[in-house]
């Protein structure tokens, strides 16, 4: 009896000594892609399976600046993730350009919504169920749904969905065709959606009727779904900004 407890002993002390110490736990970052690179030249080392940058041992203090926050939880205060389900062309209207979830927020809590999007989407796009592909340049994208309270002039943010980049396209197709990719985008469209031809463009028509009509109004944001959250709110472009930016981005496709 006591030979059989020592060779288990020997076996238990051999088994700890191969699988060695548990290695220190990833201290993980939120850097905002515009920040890459500076993050980078700090040390900064990014984890291809998690989708995330962290510091390596000896670095946490130098890259102190992108220490992470902690994580946005699946399911944001009043959030409808069945709200605007499936693809479909959703014009911004003009008066609200720019306005988006990501002009709102600050870079680094932008960082953490995509991140929290693109991981509980299980890293497909929600529309089409695509997963990214860099060699096609197939990306996957956050975006966000609106509800518009015409009574109001209220346009309430509802949900935030994962897009690969052609379905992000056909959403906004507007900008699709001043990129001359409407082509391709109107072929994505029908083929997610099994519409015909005829279908998909009674669709734009439609979409671009109703873009019309919100367009000639000014939508006040309300984001009450990410404050609850603890998310961070910048001050959006201004309408004169949104304005001046529009035009910008418009002359370079002209």
């Amino acid at each position: 009896m006591g030979s059989f407890s020592h060779r288990r002993a020997e076996h238990d002390t051999s088994a700890q000594a191969s699988t060695g110490p548990t290695p220190p736990a990833r201290v993980w970052l939120d850097v905002p892609f515009a920040e890459k690179d500076a993050a980078k030249a700090l040390g900064a080392r990014f984890d291809g399976a998690a989708r995330r940058w962290y510091a390596p041992p000896g670095k946490a203090e130098a890259l102190s600046k992108w220490a992470a926050f902690p994580d946005i939880p699946d399911m944001l205060p009043g959030e409808d993730r069945s709200f605007g389900a499936g693809l479909f062309v959703d014009l911004v209207p003009s008066s609200c350009w720019f306005t988006n979830v990501r002009s709102c927020v600050t870079a680094k809590d932008w960082e953490r919504l995509r991140r929290m999007i693109l991981g509980r989407a299980g890293q497909r796009c929600e529309a089409c169920g695509q997963v990214e592909d860099r060699p096609s340049k197939r990306w996957l994208e956050a975006h966000e749904r609106w509800a518009y309270d015409d009574d109001r002039g209220v346009q309430t943010l509802r949900r935030l969905v994962c897009l690969c980049t052609a379905c992000h396209t056909v959403t906004h197709f507007g900008l699709a065709q001043l990129q001359g990719r409407d082509t391709k985008a109107f072929a994505h469209l029908c083929a997610v959606t099994g519409m015909t031809d005829r279908q998909g463009n009674d669709h734009v028509d439609a979409a671009f009727d109703l873009w019309r009509q919100r367009s000639t109004r000014t939508w006040a944001l309300e984001l009450g779904m990410l404050t609850t959250a603890g998310i961070t709110l910048a001050r959006p472009p201004t309408h004169n900004d949104r304005v001046r930016i529009a035009e910008q981005t418009l002359r370079r496709y002209r």
